[in-house]
């Protein structure tokens, strides 16, 4: 298939776009570059050092002999530029990455608050609108979030895959329907989600556009087949406290001798998916998308769910670490239940990677590869969700770089 990749040069876009390729498919990224300007204003870099975009496509060239295009284009302004660059494609399918992706970054300022209702918005709405007047049927494939369902609303009821069952009473007596499961944002980022998932039922309901939403959980790990094909085509590993994810981020603590983070009691149950996961749900979402004129297909794109202290021992005591509790920056209650349905993805034949030996280790061999590059005071999480909550000094001023990192030794 023909396939764009819109944000293909971010933490689920780069291993995408390259595993996509390696089956064959010709892809296409457009990118405006972005999470490359926000590195550069929160003066912090990924763990993994990431090469200009030209160099990394010119590796992949070189590694396997088949070659991904790149369009510089920022699908939120430049709708004319997007119908254009449409029309030439051609695509057979669309992923769609190109929103920012961070809640922490999302409540930083008023500015970040802004930044992301404009950016991630305008681009799902332009992306629907020039599907509309281009003609073209693509099947649209977007990245969700779990966080559009919110966390603890359904108690221990397992959390159903985009829709649920209501009865709605009448004079006449009740009438049963399916809606979509009620919204419950937690922060700016998760409430653009939100407003994706209603743009998508109105575009497909109107106008018949193929589309699936994919409500992905917290995702973990660094690198795929294809990203540890060459160092220049690694991906990134962010760590600081608005980008890096909550596993990830322990691992790289734990490799530099950093106490672990826990932000609050840690009774917080997240839902988590291996990158390796991400890019294979991706496929299996293009090559099965909804019959035009559907309802917006929903996935719940997880495949295990942790508490946040749960997996903060589970490292601590594979690497020798302590724990540290610090102010909870966000709004949010202190522990929630978290139980997710997600058959349709098993269905279609998704073997769940689990936490296991091997890839925390892999994870940590990265940590540990590159803890040289770790900035330490980047490590607390400190974009509050009111203005006035309380947050912690960093834990340490330099990292001690002197012992070796250590490695997993036991099975999970």
């Amino acid at each position: 298939m023909r396939v764009m990749v819109l944000g293909g040069d971010g933490f689920c876009g780069w291993p995408t776009t390259l595993y996509l390729s390696d089956l064959g498919h010709e892809v296409t990224i457009v990118d405006n570059l972005s999470r490359r300007k926000i590195d550069i204003d929160l003066e912090v870099q990924s763990l993994t050092p990431i090469c200009p975009i030209g160099e990394r496509l010119a590796a992949w060239r070189e590694v396997s002999g088949r070659q991904v295009g790149f369009i510089k284009l920022d699908i939120a302004t430049e709708y004319d530029r997007l119908v254009a660059t449409l029309r030439q494609f051609q695509p057979d399918a669309i992923v769609h990455f190109a929103e920012q992706r961070a809640a922490p970054y999302s409540m930083r300022t008023t500015q970040t608050k802004r930044y992301t209702v404009d950016n991630n918005v305008r681009a799902t709405h332009n992306l629907l609108v020039a599907l509309v007047e281009t003609g073209i049927r693509a099947a649209l494939v977007h990245l969700g979030t779990m966080g559009v369902y919110g966390y603890g609303w359904s108690g221990s009821a397992p959390i159903p895959e985009g829709y649920l069952t209501v009865k709605v009473p009448t004079p006449d007596g009740e009438l049963e329907r399916e809606i979509l499961h009620p919204a419950n944002p937690g922060s700016v980022y998760h409430m653009t989600k939100t407003l994706d998932q209603l743009m998508f039922a109105f575009y497909a309901k109107n106008d018949g556009l193929p589309i699936t939403d994919l409500h992905q959980g917290i995702v973990w790990g660094t690198q795929t087949t294809q990203t540890a094909m060459d160092d220049r085509l690694i991906n990134r590993f962010d760590y600081d406290g608005d980008y890096g994810t909550v596993l990830n981020r322990f691992l790289m603590q734990a490799a530099i001798g950093h106490p672990l983070t826990v932000h609050g009691t840690g009774g917080q149950t997240r839902a988590f998916i291996h990158i390796r996961d991400t890019v294979r749900c991706i496929e299996l979402a293009i090559s099965n998308p909804p019959e035009a004129g559907s309802r917006p297909l929903v996935l719940n794109q997880i495949t295990e769910t942790f508490q946040v202290l749960e997996l903060a021992k589970l490292v601590a005591h594979k690497m020798g670490v302590d724990i540290a509790y610090l102010p909870n920056p966000r709004r949010e209650a202190d522990e929630n239940e978290l139980a997710v349905l997600n058959d349709q993805f098993l269905a279609l034949g998704l073997e769940p990677t689990t936490l296991s030996e091997g890839l925390l280790e892999e994870c940590t061999e990265i940590a540990g590869r590159y803890r040289h590059r770790a900035d330490v005071k980047k490590i607390v999480a400190r974009s509050v969700w009111r203005a006035g909550m309380e947050t912690a000094d960093d834990l340490l001023t330099e990292p001690p770089l002197s012992d070796e990192p250590k490695l997993i030794q036991q099975s999970l």
